[in-house]
């Protein structure tokens, strides 16, 4: 269990707390302010840079990943003086991914080859929509003419683009689900994370709903539907589901989603970050102040790094299940058995084989189409 980890490499997520407005379906730790020392902030990033690395010397570092909030509200000296240091701390790896994620505002779009000159050489946009009036719905800033126009831009200074799609949204039918998917595909990309709306507690949408003012949202029939029409129609252009809400051309998947997914280790800084860290054999599960002033305030003084938490065994395991079960090329089941003190049920097993949920192939244990489509009833079962 020492080397675990390996299996599914080792990045940095770096999460950028601000943004210009707050979406109301939002459930991130994402805050609104008009005042930010970007000096101040850089410090802290790299004071905990260099605090996470002295516990992980002599790793090859895979991914860096800049999330929000809005990180391309981050000054490109900021982004680059984190990659550099990034860099110095640790052994980067030779074809190392780093993603920032980009809202397509104008202001946004003008910094993306300043972002590609900084070591960044992959943008994730925060499309949502390709209505003007959903996006006004979903309290998003742009408009599809500046989205587009955003997404033209980071082409010519990026290889490699994606963008986020929202779907189920109010009055939105599965037809024009059809509509806009087709249309989104037609852009030339190469990576799409969709999305299915879901309405969260604490957020604004959430408030709404619960006095029932959140009208027009899809029957749960008609989500399923749009679902399973995003699977056919992102097949069909090439772009099929390698995990549950992400479709890619071979070789453009996620490489630090796919840290996340095939549970190896990544290090996460800033307000309200998460990671996994294996430190003298024992694996850990790590948080961040939520609030930025708290982060900031601890992190230049000692620590951002709120608790750390070892992780059980069978935590582990479990862990590895609800993760590897979400793409598609699964689980290696011999890895879980190492990770647990228990295998697998196989009386479950062959219950959701039968009903063509699972399958098992090369000794990895992978949710079917069927099953992806009700992963959280499959997990459960193998799980109990």
């Amino acid at each position: 269990m020492a080397d675990d980890w390996r299996n599914g490499g080792f990045g940095l997520y770096v999460h950028w707390p601000f943004c210009e407005a707050k979406c109301p379906y939002c459930d991130f730790n994402s805050h609104v302010s008009s005042n930010i020392d970007q000096k101040q902030w850089l410090d802290a990033y790299l004071s905990e840079l260099r605090r996470s690395a002295s516990e992980t010397l002599d790793r090859v570092l895979n991914t860096i990943f800049f999330g929000g909030g809005t990180p391309s509200l981050m000054a490109p000296e900021t982004v680059a003086a984190i990659i550099d240091e990034a860099r110095a701390l640790w052994r980067p790896a030779n074809d190392m991914e780093i993603t920032l994620e980009a809202n397509p505002g104008s202001v946004e779009a003008g910094r993306f080859a300043a972002y590609r000159d900084a070591g960044v050489n992959r943008i994730s946009m925060g499309v949502q929509a390709l209505n003007d009036k959903d996006l006004r719905r979903l309290g998003r800033i742009h408009t599809v003419a500046e989205a587009r126009a955003a997404f033209d831009i980071a082409r010519t200074c990026f290889d490699r683009v994606s963008f986020d799609l929202i779907y189920a949204r109010q009055h939105q039918t599965l037809n024009d689900w059809r509509a806009e998917l087709t249309e989104a595909l037609s852009m030339a990309v190469d990576h799409l994370s969709l999305y299915q709306l879901t309405i969260e507690d604490g957020t604004a949408f959430g408030d709404r709903y619960a006095i029932g003012k959140l009208r027009g949202l899809p029957e749960d029939d008609s989500a399923a539907d749009m679902y399973l029409a995003t699977q056919d129609i992102c097949e069909a252009h090439g772009l099929p589901a390698y995990e549950v809400s992400n479709h890619a051309r071979a070789g453009a998947e996620s490489q630090h989603n796919l840290i996340y997914w095939r549970y190896g280790d990544y290090v996460g800084i800033g307000p309200g970050a998460h990671g996994r860290i294996t430190l003298d054999e024992r694996k850990y599960a790590t948080e961040t102040y939520l609030s930025p002033q708290r982060w900031l305030n601890s992190a230049g003084q000692e620590s951002g790094e709120k608790t750390r938490a070892l992780l059980a065994a069978e935590d582990q395991a479990s862990e590895y299940l609800m993760m590897g079960l979400r793409i598609s090329e699964g689980l290696n089941i011999d890895r879980y058995h190492a990770l647990s003190d228990r295998r697998l049920p196989q009386n479950k097993l062959d219950d959701l084989i039968d009903l063509g949920m699972v399958h098992i192939h090369n000794g990895r244990l992978a949710a079917t189409p069927d099953g992806r489509a009700v992963l959280n009833a499959v997990i459960r079962e193998l799980l109990e």
